[in-house]
């Protein structure tokens, strides 16, 4: 991969912020991790997509009412992703590191893998936020283009209007091709996978079959090839969308700035870590406690990336912390007030990245 390194300088912003951070936690007497509002909202969250799954196996029930709770499980099924693994993986769902593994797994049980994930995103993503040729999360190309310095493709004009059905096939990917292709390569986006244990393999491969299992064979058993199949896919574009779109506000919208590095490259990032981590990241819909509820937190996406150790519930309250450090430091504090604001920012950058360039990116930065 590319070595990149962060400036040394001007790191006084993160330890104000983290000071002040810290500050709040011994004045209010808190832990860092979850507490009774995230233990709640994991019963909840779990036992709503088991239920679900019962009725759908075991109740008999007509086809539109299947098809129903199919689209609703997709969202629990997703929600679940934001609230309890993502936190989880994170080690801030709790102090007690086994409760983490055990409720990180929440993320094979929905096809996906933990171990994975927690290289590619606790690691990669987390330490190198919008750099292009590092940064997993904007690597869709040449399917979509997600920043300037991303090689044009004639279909990316119309890019803005498939980006829909393309979110919602991308569970369905993940599970099936991106998963597999990292195994097999050893290798997430441009940087060498950590060697896996033989625990790893074992996980990694019995919960693939627990998934085929649960998600397609007893299924199809059930209910029969084809209503099997809109069940899934209804199932899965329903998660999909909603996992796809809420990481995408977070780093593809206006005013979130980008960095790129080509392949086997040194570069030196002229700001410091945490700095580079405000000016990638937006928030939104800060003050509204319903997408917060379900989202778990991660429409406050500044404090997650300077704070991934802290558990999403407390992000309401350190955000006002972090908005007034940023303003304190002339760093820009990048945010929309409704999701309906950031989803029309991520799909207007979209379109204009489908512009075709007048200028090539290679041939820019050559001159």
């Amino acid at each position: 991969m590319a070595k990149i390194t962060f400036s040394n300088r001007n790191n006084d912003f993160y330890q104000s912020v983290k000071h002040a951070v810290d500050d709040y936690f011994a004045k209010t007497g808190l832990k860092k991790t979850g507490d009774w509002r995230l233990y709640s909202k994991t019963i909840i969250l779990i036992l709503t997509a088991v239920s679900i799954y019962v009725a759908l196996m075991f109740t008999p029930i007509n086809d539109w009412l299947a098809l129903l709770l199919s689209l609703v499980m997709g969202f629990v099924l997703a929600s679940i992703g934001f609230c309890v693994m993502h936190d989880a993986n994170h080690g801030s769902y709790s102090t007690k590191p086994w409760l983490n593994d055990l409720l990180g797994l929440t993320l094979n049980a929905m096809g996906g893998n933990s171990y994975f994930w927690k290289q590619k995103h606790n690691i990669i993503h987390h330490t190198y936020t919008n750099v292009d040729g590092v940064d997993d999360d904007i690597a869709k190309s040449p399917i979509i283009r997600q920043c300037e310095s991303q090689r044009w493709v004639p279909a990316h004009k119309v890019q803005y209007l498939y980006l829909v059905p393309v979110y919602s096939l991308s569970v369905i990917f993940w599970v099936f091709i991106m998963d597999f292709t990292k195994y097999f390569t050893h290798k997430i986006y441009t940087t060498d996978a950590w060697k896996m244990t033989l625990k790893n393999h074992i996980v990694f491969w019995a919960t693939k079959v627990w998934y085929v299992a649960i998600y397609m064979v007893l299924p199809i058993t059930v209910w029969g090839f084809w209503e099997w199949l809109v069940g899934y896919m209804a199932l899965n574009a329903t998660m999909g969308l909603t996992l796809s779109l809420v990481f995408q506000l977070a780093h593809v919208v206006e005013n979130t700035e980008f960095e790129h590095v080509p392949l086997d490259m040194t570069k030196h990032i002229e700001t410091a870590w945490a700095e580079h981590q405000v000016k990638t990241t937006s928030n939104f819909a800060m003050n509204n406690p319903v997408i917060s509820w379900f989202v778990g937190g991660l429409n406050f996406q500044i404090e997650h990336h300077l704070f991934p150790r802290v558990s999403h519930i407390h992000y309401p309250a350190i955000s006002k912390i972090v908005m007034q450090k940023c303003k304190e430091f002339n760093l820009p504090y990048n945010k929309y007030d409704t999701m309906f604001e950031a989803l029309a920012s991520h799909f207007r950058v979209m379109k204009d990245l489908g512009k075709k360039p007048v200028v090539a990116f290679e041939e820019v930065k050559a001159a």
